[in-house]
């Protein structure tokens, strides 16, 4: 994985929020009467891939029995399109549905005995946290948090807290690439290879990495043992479509959740198949990534990443939040919100719930102790004026 950069502290000086690029207003098929500033959550099909899709599924639906028959080839031709564009090979890449599910295959994969621990940080999506807590009690294991504060200044400090946490126990550790509540980095390949000479097997959530940040699984897998990355989040994939990328060591010991007609073809094809699936987004994510070259991935980028620093900027000027440090180049940022507000998850809920109601506007915010946080995204379809409304109404809404 090439180093995206470390995080900075704040939010850069003021500038003027990028202009729209082309096809921002006819891509996609979005409420125009909704701000979608949470773009990092679920994604936003683009038409063009949309109509792929539908392609596929109704050459499905003229001739179930040869599409099935024909599926794991195609799979494997569309897999070999998505290795290209995220720079492996794709003998080391499996396709699955979405992280989640790639992390818990990985943790199957992987023997675990009494005593032994999976770390994890309190930045970790909760979904991957509950599965390394099933597979610790399965096990006989023990999962070990390691709390790392919101405001830590970069991806140092991280890792410091990171390796301080490890202990001759330590058999995984299960690591963001970027934090999906928080928006910030936490591994990056120095963290990696300290963990892998202390011996520990590193799995690497990397949900917003395809389509968001420059990605080279050449070699091994980004650096660590397993790396998963979305595709339908931003690299203009149908939902749900992901990659789980393992290096050589594991690839002939992998465990998929089902056994499958498959299985005996080996890695990848034993974790892809699943019988009477909906194969159609994996096999229309191609479209998706040729779109983002056709826009041009580092224009796009760029975008994103200026227009999310201004909404940042927004929030902190117009609504008095406090900036967490956020990620160079990635379209998403985190504010934090005053003690007090949404720090359980009945209340961060409720938030999200009166943003939508009362300002049109959709983002996400996540509990924690001390104040919440809220993350926003930015993406081709997003407008300078959209931000502003919400730092506006935010402000009205905190002070109720």
């Amino acid at each position: 994985m090439k180093n995206p950069g470390n995080p900075a502290p704040a939010p850069a000086p003021a500038a003027d929020p990028p202009p729209p690029l082309p096809g921002s207003t006819t891509l996609f098929a979005l409420d125009p009467g909704t701000a979608h500033l949470n773009h990092g959550s679920y994604g936003a099909v683009p038409v063009p891939v949309q109509r792929r899709q539908a392609e596929l599924r109704a050459a499905l639906e003229r001739d179930p029995d040869g599409f099935f028959q024909d599926a794991p080839d195609r799979i494997a031709r569309a897999r070999a399109e998505i290795a290209t564009a995220l720079g492996g090979h794709p003998d080391r890449l499996a396709l699955t549905t979405n992280v989640t599910e790639a992390v818990a295959v990985a943790l199957d994969s992987v023997p675990l005995g009494p005593r032994e621990q999976i770390l994890v940080t309190d930045h970790g999506y909760g979904a991957v946290t509950r599965a390394c807590e099933r597979r610790a009690a399965e096990t006989g294991a023990v999962v070990r948090r390691v709390r790392i504060s919101p405001h830590a200044p970069d991806r140092d400090a991280v890792a410091e807290r990171v390796l301080a946490a490890v202990t001759p126990h330590t058999r995984i550790a299960v690591l963001d690439l970027v934090s999906s509540p928080t928006a910030r980095a936490v591994s990056g390949p120095a963290l990696l290879a300290a963990l892998r000479e202390r011996g520990v097997i590193t799995v690497v959530d990397a949900a917003h990495a395809p389509g968001a940040l420059p990605v080279d699984l050449g070699g091994a897998a980004g650096g660590a043992d397993f790396w998963a990355g979305n595709l339908h989040k931003w690299a203009f994939a149908p939902r749900a479509a992901a990659v789980l990328a393992v290096d050589r060591p594991w690839r002939a010991k992998v465990r998929p959740l089902t056994l499958s007609w498959e299985h005996d073809r080996g890695f990848p094809r034993r974790v892809e198949w699943r019988g009477t699936f909906d194969y159609t987004p994996w096999l229309a994510a191609p479209a998706g990534l040729a779109l983002i070259q056709r826009i041009g991935a580092d224009r796009l980028r760029d975008h994103n990443d200026r227009l999310a620093a201004h909404g940042q900027r927004l929030l902190v000027e117009r609504a008095g939040l406090r900036a967490l440090p956020a990620l160079p180049g990635l379209g998403m940022r985190a504010v934090r919100l005053p003690p007090g507000t949404a720090e359980q998850e009945h209340a961060a809920k409720a938030l999200m719930t009166a943003v939508h109601r009362t300002l049109d506007t959709r983002v996400a915010v996540r509990p924690w102790p001390g104040g919440g946080i809220l993350r926003i995204s930015a993406q081709l379809y997003n407008r300078p004026e959209e931000y502003r409304r919400l730092a506006d109404g935010l402000a009205r809404l905190l002070t109720r």
